[in-house]
């Protein structure tokens, strides 16, 4: 993707950079080239971002024409909110007091040079401003009260004309080392049509694609036209660089994927899994109740709180399965089989939530797990319950072979119709016909029951893979290529070759 930085004077900016273009706010609101130009980042450093000012206008008008940009005019506008500016810093309170912590005087005027300050001391703070403010020239003012705390007062973009002369080199130099830190060589650059990030965490214990299928991802969306970067939880701040985000990590409502996939979505990045499906997917006690209405098969399934719970036994006798409304790979689900542990559980669910969630016990050999990708089967697998085990997964197991199940996987025509039917069914009436889930169904005395819609599902090399092979890769990073390509009026294609 092509990259400008749109400034007062182009020749006060040559930074030496390959592929970045240095043009006057001038040229890029009045020449129609740069209007037409659908793939292009854009980095705005105006000499005023007033509103209404040529600044301003060069924000407004780059999303108005589908181009990325940074900042954006509604990231101009929140920073004139100091009600606003509160509550996006409310998560920066520890660092800024750790940061902050030496200085005696009543007020303090920080500035932030591409996320760096000029005292390198003070780095985490300039980071995690940059991270939540995302504007290349950023000053904070923060203000010591009388509790002994600082508090952040204000955040602004800095004209550059308001930029202190001394700081004016380093202000380059942050500039060449920002720009050039994903540069790739020129016949790669030339290759390559969109970015991709893919967001994986080493220190998840359970993650939803092994090494392998990572390689294959990679491979496939640099085959397809990405240039490709695998990223961490500490990059956040980064995403603004991407046109697409694919997420191979267990995601939650309350951690970091939650906000990497909505950081993403308000960048206009293509994301898989999108914030909404991670909010809805997440929690068990949604899905029951949009199950319930959509009459989608499912087990007998009831919402237990406080007023309740003495009903769950005479509902479902015993035993009866358990959840908490947002576990995941079996963590939180617990299965009760006599009424002093359907006592003991519920009380222990409870007091982390107020909501949880009964359902009715089917006991099966295995589940069926149906890919679903926009709104279209992708692949079938059967997984078996682990050893001696109950669930597909068996946490308390001493060894890691008996952990997990055995798994079967199959062409999708040859599932069971009613199976497949099921699974699309839960999709739609919960997310739609966009992004990659995993649907969990069992077969019970020959009818589908949904247990679950995944958001972040399984994809491992030499289990799902295992039919497609490396189809299945190419067909996700097609979905999303094709939602980048839907945004620019580039037509869709199709992305799943199977029926």
């Amino acid at each position: 993707m092509k990259k400008i930085i749109v400034v007062r004077e182009p020749k006060e900016w040559n930074l030496g950079v390959k592929n970045l273009e240095v043009i006057s706010s001038k040229e890029y609101l009045t020449d129609p080239k740069y209007a037409a130009t659908k793939n292009v980042r854009v980095f705005n450093l105006a000499r005023s971002f007033s509103y209404q000012s040529r600044g301003y206008y060069v924000s407004l008008l780059a999303e108005a024409r589908g181009q990325k940009v940074i900042p954006s005019a509604k990231t101009i506008l929140d920073l004139k909110s100091p009600s606003i500016v509160k509550v996006l810093s409310r998560d920066l309170d520890e660092v800024i007091q750790h940061s902050l912590a030496s200085k005696n005087k009543h007020e303090f005027i920080f500035s932030i040079y591409f996320g760096r300050n000029l005292n390198r001391k003070y780095d985490k703070l300039a980071h995690e401003l940059y991270k939540v403010f995302q504007s290349p020239l950023l000053r904070a003012r923060f203000v010591r009260i009388e509790s002994g705390k600082w508090e952040l007062r204000s955040v602004r973009p800095i004209p550059y004309n308001d930029i202190p002369e001394e700081h004016l080199s380093y202000v380059k130099r942050y500039a060449a080392e920002y720009f050039a830190k994903k540069r790739y060589d020129g016949a790669r650059a030339n290759k390559s049509h969109y970015d991709l990030a893919i967001l994986i965490n080493p220190a998840d214990k359970a993650a939803p694609s092994n090494q392998r299928a990572t390689v294959k991802f990679r491979q496939a969306a640099e085959d397809m036209g990405f240039a490709v970067e695998i990223i961490g939880p500490d990059d956040i701040d980064r995403i603004a660089e991407y046109d697409a985000l694919l997420i191979r990590e267990n995601t939650h409502v309350n951690d970091h994927t939650y906000r990497f996939a909505r950081k993403a979505q308000s960048e206009g990045l293509a994301v898989i899994d999108a914030p909404d499906a991670i909010l809805k997917c997440n929690n068990k006690v949604y899905l029951a109740e949009v199950m319930n209405a959509a009459e989608v098969p499912s087990p007998r399934t009831m919402i237990v709180h406080s007023e309740n719970r003495d009903q769950v036994g005479k509902v479902f006798g015993l035993p009866v399965v358990l959840k908490l409304p947002d576990s995941t790979f079996s963590r939180g689900v617990v299965k009760a089989k006599t009424p002093e542990e359907l006592e003991q559980q519920l009380d222990m669910i409870l007091a982390d939530s107020d909501l949880a969630i009964a359902q009715e016990y089917m006991p099966s050999d295995f589940d069926w797990r149906i890919g679903v990708l926009d709104g279209k089967p992708l692949y079938a697998c059967k997984y078996f319950m682990a050893r001696g085990h109950w669930q597909i997964y068996n946490w308390g197991s001493d060894t890691k072979k008996h952990q997990i199940g055995d798994f079967e996987t199959m062409a999708v025509e040859k599932a069971p119709d009613f199976i497949v039917a099921a699974a699309l069914k839960a999709v739609r009436a919960i997310v739609g016909d966009r992004g990659l889930f995993g649907v969990d169904v069992k077969e019970f005395e020959g009818k589908p029951y949904v247990i679950e819609v995944n958001e972040c599902p399984n994809i491992d090399h030499g289990v799902e893979d295992v039919v497609l092979g490396d189809e299945l890769y190419r067909a996700i990073i097609g979905s999303l290529k094709n939602a980048i390509e839907e945004k620019i009026g580039i037509p869709r294609i199709p992305t799943i070759a199977t029926p």
